[in-house]
């Protein structure tokens, strides 16, 4: 099963995955409205960059300000693509590791936030998982 399947059958986890909270978006406003995200995660990378990376890192892997997203902690089993949203619109309280709590990132919209979320499963499915806690 691909990992868009494996999305498809988390959902029912999701409101779970909600109450656990996670700490996944960036550190910084997101800038102009890129629109859908292109097959490859265009939009999404160019969004990404501009309201992640400053904490995760352009290349995901985190910063000393936030935690990298190919870390197996945030693998679709233990935080949903639901869990993601919340965190990018909410904020989350630092709950596997030390970087603090994330604030909510302001000014993107759904489309802007699913475009993030594609661009970082892609990436995920492209270079694997690390182990956690990281080595």
């Amino acid at each position: 099963m691909d990992l868009r399947g494996a999305r498809a059958l988390l959902l029912p986890l999701a409101a779970a995955s909600l109450a656990a909270g996670a700490f996944v978006a960036g550190c910084s406003d997101a800038g102009e409205d890129a629109g859908d995200a292109d097959a490859d995660g265009g939009d999404g990378a160019a969004l990404y960059e501009e309201s992640c990376a400053s904490c995760h890192g352009s290349d995901l892997r985190g910063t000393d300000r936030g935690p990298s997203h190919l870390s197996e902690v945030y693998e679709p089993g233990h935080h949903s693509d639901e869990s993601f949203r919340s965190a990018i619109r909410n904020g989350s309280p630092a709950h596997h590791w030390t970087f603090g709590d994330m604030p909510p990132i302001e000014g993107l919209d759904d489309g802007e936030i699913d475009a993030i979320i594609t661009f970082v499963r892609d990436r995920q499915e492209t270079e694997g998982f690390e182990p956690y806690p990281p080595g």
